[in-house]
């Protein structure tokens, strides 16, 4: 099982589309729909003993945050004192408050990185780019051989030409995978339809074109791993038989917030209807997406709903859902189309089945 624990809500970026969004939405109409636990503390208060009680060694923690690195002592805690595996998910920033004796010990990293420099600092601050860049040298240099994860929000529909930054940095040796969030239906405030329209003309060109590119490196035989690609050949493949969420949310990862409660999603780890349990008394239900409109469609099995935040939340009208449901379904239907052509690279020896298996529920969304 994946757990992730909220070790803080504060935060030491204001990135554009987090921070300063977030100050923008003042009424989205949440807290008439759903019940706020509003004595959920600022920082973690579940006692190490308790998460050392409750985790089995198979099982995943994923540090998560607010910014999880501005609890570094609480991170050194857990992992000096609770046996199982560990992830993180972090804007990288503050790498170095662990040390290299701490960070081996943390198999997977996600790592917020958007593409370019130029993009980058212009959603994240000045000068962030090249200090990630730095501190992820620093940390291989160290001998870190864990996986690194850039996780991507793509504001902007240029998804081809920021992929493939990324991918160069991967051929350093300084990413091994990649995947993206597009920044779509998660704020009431920011849906336009025409900018949004072109914004998904443009992103399907882009994706039909990075599709090309890796389908063409699969026939020389490299596997780049593009967790929406992968993720969604997995599905299409048979290999991944759930239809639930993708990430898990709900059924096989779960969030552990501050006041211990557990919840279905990290992003609604304080919100009353998505609890499943506590760490006092473990999990008691499961949660999934259960709106028609995604059940009865043909894309479920894959997609599974997309997020249980974006489809329970529906901030955005149903003609702004529909268009972030095209991105989704023009993405399903690009990678079926070329299945037979990857499958027969596997099937000849150039490729094997391996270079496309990946560890499930983790963090990266498969549908972005």
């Amino acid at each position: 099982m994946h757990y992730h624990i909220i070790l803080t809500e504060i935060c030491n970026l204001k990135c554009k589309y987090c921070y300063e969004k977030s100050m923008q939405e003042f009424d989205n109409g949440l807290g008439e729909k759903w019940d706020y636990d509003e004595k959920t503390p600022f920082d973690s208060e579940i006692p190490v003993e308790k998460l050392k009680k409750f985790l089995k060694p198979e099982d995943t923690l994923i540090f998560y945050g607010g910014e999880p690195l501005v609890k570094a002592d609480k991170i050194r805690e857990i992992i000096d004192n609770v046996r199982c595996k560990f992830a993180i998910q972090t804007n990288g920033v503050l790498l170095r408050r662990l040390s290299p004796e701490y960070l081996k010990k943390i198999d997977k990293m996600l790592i917020s990185i958007d593409g370019t420099r130029e993009r980058t600092d212009s959603s994240r601050g000045d000068g962030i780019y090249d200090l990630v860049i730095k501190n992820l040298k620093w940390l291989r240099s160290e001998g870190y051989n864990g996986e690194i994860v850039a996780r991507m929000t793509i504001s902007f529909p240029d998804i081809y030409e920021q992929v493939m930054h990324l991918v160069s940095l991967i051929d350093e040796g300084i990413f091994d995978s990649i995947h993206w969030q597009i920044d779509a239906g998660f704020y009431k405030f920011d849906f336009d339809k025409v900018a949004f329209t072109k914004f998904v003309d443009e992103y399907n060109n882009g994706i039909n074109k990075l599709l090309g590119w890796w389908v063409g490196k699969i026939r020389t035989g490299k596997v780049y791993r593009l967790y929406p690609f992968i993720g969604i050949l997995n599905r299409l493949s048979g290999q991944d038989a759930t239809s639930g969420l993708p990430c898990g949310s709900g059924y096989s990862n779960f969030t552990f917030n501050t006041s211990g409660k557990i919840s279905a999603c990290p992003i609604m780890n304080s919100v009353k209807n998505f609890y499943c349990g506590s760490i006092d008394e473990g999990i008691k239900k499961e949660i999934h997406v259960t709106d028609e409109k995604c059940t009865k469609c043909n894309y479920f099995k894959i997609c599974g709903g997309r997020c249980l935040y974006w489809r329970d939340a529906k901030l955005w009208p149903v003609e702004g859902n529909e268009l972030i449901c095209k991105t989704i379904k023009f993405l399903i239907d690009s990678i079926s189309s070329r299945m037979k052509e990857i499958l027969k690279n596997e099937s000849s020896g150039i490729v094997s089945s391996k270079d496309f298996e990946y560890e499930r529920y983790f963090g990266p969304e498969i549908i972005p």
